[in-house]
Protein backbone atom coordinates (compact mmCIF):
# COMPACT_ATOMS: atom_id res chain seq x y z
CA UNK A 1 0.00 0.00 0.00
CA UNK A 2 2.49 2.49 -0.90
CA UNK A 3 1.42 5.98 -0.52
CA UNK A 4 -0.79 5.18 2.00
CA UNK A 5 0.26 7.19 5.14
CA UNK A 6 1.51 4.70 7.90
CA UNK A 7 -1.08 5.76 10.32
CA UNK A 8 -3.96 5.23 7.73
CA UNK A 9 -2.58 1.47 6.84
CA UNK A 10 -5.22 -0.27 9.12
CA UNK A 11 -7.65 2.02 8.25
CA UNK A 12 -7.48 1.16 5.02
CA UNK A 13 -7.30 -2.33 5.33
CA UNK A 14 -10.42 -2.07 7.18
CA UNK A 15 -12.41 -0.36 4.47
CA UNK A 16 -11.30 -2.33 1.63
CA UNK A 17 -12.81 -5.44 4.00
CA UNK A 18 -15.47 -3.36 4.38
CA UNK A 19 -15.60 -1.95 0.67
CA UNK A 20 -15.79 -5.92 -0.54
CA UNK A 21 -18.12 -6.99 2.34
CA UNK A 22 -20.88 -4.80 1.34
CA UNK A 23 -19.85 -5.39 -3.10
CA UNK A 24 -20.85 -8.51 -2.30
CA UNK A 25 -23.48 -8.48 -0.23
CA UNK A 26 -24.68 -6.47 -2.78
CA UNK A 27 -24.04 -8.77 -5.66
CA UNK A 28 -25.56 -11.05 -3.31
CA UNK A 29 -28.94 -9.64 -2.32
CA UNK A 30 -29.28 -8.70 -5.45
CA UNK A 31 -30.14 -12.28 -6.89
CA UNK A 32 -31.79 -13.41 -3.55
CA UNK A 33 -34.28 -10.76 -4.55
CA UNK A 34 -34.64 -12.11 -8.17
CA UNK A 35 -35.06 -15.65 -6.10
CA UNK A 36 -37.73 -14.27 -3.57
CA UNK A 37 -39.62 -12.82 -6.97
CA UNK A 38 -39.54 -16.22 -8.63
CA UNK A 39 -40.82 -17.57 -5.56
CA UNK A 40 -43.96 -15.06 -4.81
CA UNK A 41 -42.56 -13.80 -1.83
CA UNK A 42 -42.48 -10.13 -3.35
CA UNK A 43 -42.27 -8.56 -0.13
CA UNK A 44 -39.13 -10.56 1.02
CA UNK A 45 -37.47 -9.58 -2.66
CA UNK A 46 -38.14 -5.74 -1.83
CA UNK A 47 -36.52 -6.08 1.56
CA UNK A 48 -33.51 -7.69 -0.70
CA UNK A 49 -33.36 -4.87 -3.18
CA UNK A 50 -33.82 -2.10 -0.59
CA UNK A 51 -31.29 -3.58 1.70
CA UNK A 52 -28.85 -4.19 -1.60
CA UNK A 53 -29.11 -0.62 -2.70
CA UNK A 54 -28.02 0.28 0.88
CA UNK A 55 -24.55 -2.09 0.35
CA UNK A 56 -24.32 -0.19 -2.86
CA UNK A 57 -24.35 2.77 -1.20
CA UNK A 58 -21.88 1.57 2.17
CA UNK A 59 -19.59 0.39 -0.85
CA UNK A 60 -19.30 3.63 -2.37
CA UNK A 61 -18.96 5.44 0.95
CA UNK A 62 -16.23 3.60 1.95
CA UNK A 63 -14.67 3.62 -1.56
CA UNK A 64 -14.49 7.64 -1.18
CA UNK A 65 -12.84 7.36 1.54
CA UNK A 66 -10.78 4.70 0.64
CA UNK A 67 -9.55 6.68 -2.37
CA UNK A 68 -9.54 10.13 0.22
CA UNK A 69 -6.75 8.11 1.87
CA UNK A 70 -4.80 7.66 -1.17
CA UNK A 71 -5.68 3.93 -2.15
CA UNK A 72 -7.98 2.09 -4.33
CA UNK A 73 -11.36 0.87 -3.67
CA UNK A 74 -10.53 -2.73 -5.47
CA UNK A 75 -12.37 -6.01 -4.76
CA UNK A 76 -13.33 -9.37 -5.40
CA UNK A 77 -16.94 -10.87 -6.03
CA UNK A 78 -17.36 -14.38 -4.56
CA UNK A 79 -19.08 -16.92 -6.09
CA UNK A 80 -22.51 -17.71 -4.20
CA UNK A 81 -25.24 -19.54 -4.38
CA UNK A 82 -28.96 -18.39 -3.88
CA UNK A 83 -30.69 -21.08 -2.56
CA UNK A 84 -34.33 -21.02 -1.22
CA UNK A 85 -35.63 -17.55 0.31
CA UNK A 86 -35.92 -18.59 3.27
CA UNK A 87 -32.41 -19.79 3.47
CA UNK A 88 -31.24 -16.88 1.69
CA UNK A 89 -33.04 -14.42 4.25
CA UNK A 90 -31.02 -16.68 7.08
CA UNK A 91 -27.70 -16.38 4.98
CA UNK A 92 -28.09 -12.75 4.88
CA UNK A 93 -29.25 -12.29 8.55
CA UNK A 94 -25.48 -14.49 9.58
CA UNK A 95 -24.10 -11.61 7.45
CA UNK A 96 -25.59 -8.78 8.93
CA UNK A 97 -25.03 -10.43 12.61
CA UNK A 98 -21.62 -10.17 11.79
CA UNK A 99 -20.97 -6.56 10.49
CA UNK A 100 -23.60 -5.76 13.60
CA UNK A 101 -21.35 -7.84 16.41
CA UNK A 102 -18.03 -7.86 15.10
CA UNK A 103 -16.88 -6.28 11.98
CA UNK A 104 -17.96 -2.70 12.45
CA UNK A 105 -17.09 -2.20 16.40
CA UNK A 106 -13.59 -3.19 16.02
CA UNK A 107 -13.60 -0.85 12.34
CA UNK A 108 -14.92 1.65 14.09
CA UNK A 109 -12.67 1.47 17.70
CA UNK A 110 -9.26 1.34 15.26
CA UNK A 111 -11.05 4.76 13.15
CA UNK A 112 -12.03 6.05 16.43
CA UNK A 113 -8.39 5.81 18.04
CA UNK A 114 -6.52 6.87 14.63
CA UNK A 115 -9.60 9.74 14.73
CA UNK A 116 -10.09 9.42 11.01
CA UNK A 117 -13.43 11.02 10.75
CA UNK A 118 -14.30 9.74 7.35
CA UNK A 119 -14.14 6.51 8.41
CA UNK A 120 -15.74 6.50 11.65
CA UNK A 121 -18.97 8.42 9.40
CA UNK A 122 -18.56 5.83 6.53
CA UNK A 123 -18.18 3.15 9.07
CA UNK A 124 -21.03 4.30 11.38
CA UNK A 125 -23.55 4.87 8.32
CA UNK A 126 -23.42 1.60 7.71
CA UNK A 127 -23.44 -0.62 10.99
CA UNK A 128 -27.09 2.05 11.63
CA UNK A 129 -28.34 0.52 8.35
CA UNK A 130 -26.78 -2.98 8.67
CA UNK A 131 -29.08 -3.24 12.19
CA UNK A 132 -32.68 -2.11 10.55
CA UNK A 133 -31.72 -5.34 7.87
CA UNK A 134 -30.88 -7.73 10.65
CA UNK A 135 -34.45 -6.81 12.06
CA UNK A 136 -36.28 -7.03 8.79
CA UNK A 137 -34.87 -10.19 7.63
CA UNK A 138 -35.30 -11.65 11.63
CA UNK A 139 -38.89 -10.38 11.07
CA UNK A 140 -39.00 -12.41 7.78
CA UNK A 141 -37.60 -15.36 8.95
CA UNK A 142 -40.26 -15.62 11.05
CA UNK A 143 -43.03 -15.09 9.31
CA UNK A 144 -42.01 -17.42 6.44
CA UNK A 145 -41.29 -20.45 9.08
CA UNK A 146 -44.72 -19.15 10.48
CA UNK A 147 -46.03 -19.86 7.05
CA UNK A 148 -47.53 -16.31 6.79
CA UNK A 149 -46.85 -15.67 3.26
CA UNK A 150 -49.97 -13.51 3.03
CA UNK A 151 -48.01 -10.45 5.38
CA UNK A 152 -46.17 -8.48 4.12
CA UNK A 153 -43.53 -10.83 2.59
CA UNK A 154 -45.76 -12.10 0.20
CA UNK A 155 -46.90 -8.86 -1.27
CA UNK A 156 -44.46 -6.37 -3.25
CA UNK A 157 -43.91 -2.94 -0.77
CA UNK A 158 -41.80 -0.41 -0.37
CA UNK A 159 -38.76 0.57 1.69
CA UNK A 160 -37.15 4.05 2.22
CA UNK A 161 -32.96 3.98 1.86
CA UNK A 162 -31.33 7.21 2.29
CA UNK A 163 -29.58 7.75 -0.66
CA UNK A 164 -26.26 9.27 1.67
CA UNK A 165 -25.61 6.61 4.62
CA UNK A 166 -27.75 3.40 3.39
CA UNK A 167 -30.32 3.69 6.59
CA UNK A 168 -33.33 1.63 5.44
CA UNK A 169 -36.70 1.93 6.53
CA UNK A 170 -40.36 0.00 6.05
CA UNK A 171 -42.29 3.60 6.80
CA UNK A 172 -43.00 6.37 4.94
CA UNK A 173 -41.50 9.35 6.52
CA UNK A 174 -40.57 7.77 9.63
CA UNK A 175 -38.66 11.20 10.70
CA UNK A 176 -38.01 14.66 8.87
CA UNK A 177 -34.83 13.61 8.71
CA UNK A 178 -32.24 10.47 8.47
CA UNK A 179 -32.04 9.89 12.15
CA UNK A 180 -28.19 8.49 11.07
CA UNK A 181 -26.85 11.24 8.81
CA UNK A 182 -29.52 13.84 8.94
CA UNK A 183 -30.43 13.71 5.56
CA UNK A 184 -33.61 15.61 4.64
CA UNK A 185 -36.46 12.83 4.00
CA UNK A 186 -37.80 13.75 0.95
CA UNK A 187 -34.28 13.07 -0.55
CA UNK A 188 -34.15 8.95 0.44
CA UNK A 189 -35.41 6.51 -2.55
CA UNK A 190 -38.16 4.35 -2.42
CA UNK A 191 -37.54 0.78 -3.32
CA UNK A 192 -39.70 -1.73 -4.22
Amino acid sequence: MSGIAAENAVTVQNLLAAFEGESNAHAKYTAFAAKADEEGLHGAASLFRAAARAEQIHAGNHARVIGQLGARAECEIHSFEAKSTLENLKVALNGEKYEIDTMYPGFLAEATERKNTAAIRTFTGALEAEKTHARLYSEAIALLQAGKKDSWIGEAREFYVCPVCGYTSETEEEHERCPVCNCPWERFEIIR
